[in-house]
């Protein structure tokens, strides 16, 4: 099973980067992140011709979350948004795949340490942390996958980034809660080359110059530890005309019966 995370940075513009890039890879579950349209506005029939169904959660101008597969997927597995947690913000779509419980989300920028969004990340990250601990007590397979806003480590940010944002110790405890919780960064479980990123900046030629930071990551449930074959960033679609900021990036899974 592949899965794969992607913030496309609006999906409207880059759909034609998404179409090539499921022709291309073929992934069984897709994450979207930061679709930045309404659900009336959702590309259904472009994704349906080249063979995908989706589920999706949007709104105008900001945020929205979707999962792809080349199966049709249970309408009475998909939960949207965090359970309980009052939020206008479309950020959480979560889906059962192939046995496999896929949570995709895009979690809060945060904007600077100590702001009112910053709170808001702190919230956010917390009522997530507290749905998942039940989710894992009837999805044994679970993989959360998504643009963290989060670079875990110091190797997960370029050393010349000064900015506090999303390297913060608030939000990189917050990313160990929940690893508490069991989850495993597959990324880690392999050998990867140094700075490894998954976003740059479009200004100050950061991609040319790999001034960037590892946000974006799946995590998978101790059920799925041994099945992790490898998980990379796919630095192709950042290579693109017009590309999103951000890399997808790709598990492999090699699941049994």
């Amino acid at each position: 099973m592949k899965v794969a995370t992607w913030n496309v940075n609006s999906l409207k513009v880059r759909l034609p980067h998404v179409l090539d890039w499921l022709a291309a890879n073929k992934p069984d579950a897709l994450c979207l992140q930061e679709l930045k349209l309404e659900d009336k506005a959702f590309p259904v029939a472009e994704l349906e011709a080249a063979g995908y169904h989706a589920v999706f959660i949007g709104q105008k101008t900001y945020n929205g979350v979707a999962i792809l597969s080349p199966q049709p997927i249970e309408e009475a597995t998909v939960v949207r948004n965090i359970p309980g947690f009052e939020d206008e913000q479309k950020r959480i779509i979560a889906a059962t795949i192939d046995g496999v419980r896929v949570v995709c989300g895009y979690f809060p920028n945060g904007q600077a340490v100590g702001s009112d969004k910053f709170e808001y990340k702190l919230r956010w990250l917390a009522a997530l942390t507290e749905w998942l601990r039940e989710e894992l007590k009837t999805h044994e397979r679970l993989v959360l996958a998504g643009d963290f806003n989060i670079a875990p480590e110091d190797r997960d940010a370029h050393p010349d980034w000064k900015d506090e944002i999303h390297v913060s110790e608030p939000e990189r405890a917050a990313f160990r809660a929940l690893q508490g919780l069991g989850l495993i960064d597959a990324f880690r479980l392999f050998e990867q080359p140094e700075r490894a990123f998954s976003w740059w900046d479009y200004r100050m030629m950061a991609f040319r110059r790999n001034f960037g930071l590892r946000i974006d990551h799946l995590l998978v449930s101790p059920a799925l530890r041994e099945a992790c074959r490898s998980c990379a960033v796919d630095k192709e679609p950042r290579r693109l005309e017009r590309p999103s900021d951000h890399a997808p990036v790709v598990l492999d899974l090699a699941l049994g019966a």
